[in-house]
């Protein structure tokens, strides 16, 4: 059967792989630990579960305006004000069905065929795909492990050519939960202004910072008429399935993606939308009880993984993953497995140790694989026990 070639060249999404993986033995009786999914593991606060049901009760069950209703833009907008220090109007602001629509209409807005948008390795499994959908090239920039993930002038000018129009920056990162600082912050928004690129920041994970500072790039001086900024509902509020994303850019670029999205799919959940519009409202006096049951598992997770022969773990600054360099494994074997790479020891692992992590090179960064935090304490001590007992037989 004949497809298009757009989606011929497309990956597949190797944390869904993961998670299909883990059900499909499930589903066969087998107690898998899941250290893949990219999700908080606690439920949507109560209030916010309350304005949902009211929205519904008030029969709120109409399209709204394509782009997001307008009282919703403007809460939007009073919290990037107070979290960000970023002055938006409703305007400027368009809400999606989560942060990868908002990516994607990003993309298709801005890029086409014949252009390169840069990526710093490691990065989100999306941002590759998501740039190819458009037409553009994704071109790789490496940061390093050793330098903390941070990134430098020198770094992103060898990424630049002539076709150059965009760069993708997410911190807190995934999959590294590196956070990067405002040296690393200043050197691209400096590439961009002398190249006249746009910035696309996915602050996604903004609220899930640890002892450190989260930057929006929007914020730095020359930054904020080229630089989109996109947020969800997500992941600070637990509301993964509920499918709230947003951009806030220039007022032209902002109706240029609404009238893009009127097209593609017409507005946002309703319902979802009254429900945000409560979320970003009230003040989240849950964020401190999340965080600090984050900051215990991560703490947990990493000395765990440091303290596996072959393995060495980075303490991540923000975000819920560890992301762990595991390349001193390459090349051992037990159980008729032989580990010659970050797939083969995802495989080894689910198969012996039911455990299900991502492997490292779905991120752009093959010596390392990915494990999350946002589960039970419970299961991560039982989870990293199998993992222990696993590594400890390779030779």
């Amino acid at each position: 059967m004949s497809f298009a070639k757009r989606i011929n060249a497309l990956q597949p999404s190797a944390t869904m792989a993961v998670i299909e993986a883990a059900a499909r033995l499930r589903e066969q009786g087998v107690d898998v630990i899941s250290f893949g999914a990219g999700e908080p593991d606690f439920d949507t606060p109560d209030h916010i579960i309350a304005a949902a049901n009211k929205a519904l009760a008030e029969g709120h069950t109409r399209y709204t305006p394509g782009s997001g209703t307008t009282s919703l833009k403007r809460a939007i907008a009073k919290k990037l004000k107070k979290d960000n220090g970023l002055d938006y109007e409703s305007n400027q602001i368009v809400v999606s069905n989560g942060g990868k629509h908002s990516l994607f209409n990003i993309m298709m807005t801005l890029f086409e065929e014949g252009d390169e948008v840069v990526l710093l390795t490691p990065y989100w499994v999306t941002y590759p795909e998501v740039v190819k959908l458009s037409g553009a090239k994704p071109v790789y920039v490496e940061t390093r492990e050793a330098d903390g993930f941070q990134i430098s002038r020198e770094q992103l000018l060898q990424g630049m050519t002539g076709k150059t129009k965009g760069i993708i920056v997410n911190t807190p990162s995934n999959p590294s939960g590196a956070v990067l600082n405002r040296e690393s912050l200043q050197a691209i928004v400096d590439v961009a202004k002398e190249k006249d690129l746009w910035l696309i920041s996915d602050e996604c994970y903004e609220a899930l910072v640890y002892g450190g500072e989260h930057l929006s790039l929007a914020g730095f001086e020359g930054a904020y008429e080229k630089t989109i900024t996109v947020q969800t509902m997500s992941k600070a509020f637990a509301m993964t399935g509920w499918r709230m994303g947003y951009s806030a850019s220039s007022k032209e670029l902002a109706s240029a993606m609404g009238k893009f999205q009127g097209q593609a799919t017409g507005c946002p959940n309703s319902i979802a939308q009254y429900a945000s519009e409560v979320a970003l409202t009230e003040e989240p006096v849950f964020l401190d009880g999340w965080r600090a049951q984050f900051i215990e598992r991560r703490n947990y997770m990493v000395k765990a993984l440091n303290q596996m022969p072959g393995i060495s773990c980075l303490m991540p600054e923000g975000a819920f993953y560890a992301f762990p360099k595991v390349s001193d494994l390459f090349g051992k074997k037990a159980a008729g497995f032989e580990i010659k790479d970050d797939t083969d020891l995802t495989n080894y692992l689910l198969d012996v140790a039911h455990v299900t992590v991502v492997p490292g090179s779905a991120f752009g960064a093959a010596e390392h694989i990915r494990l999350s935090y946002a589960t039970s304490m419970d299961a991560i001590k039982t989870g990293l026990g199998r993992f222990a007992e696993a590594v400890a037989k390779l030779n």
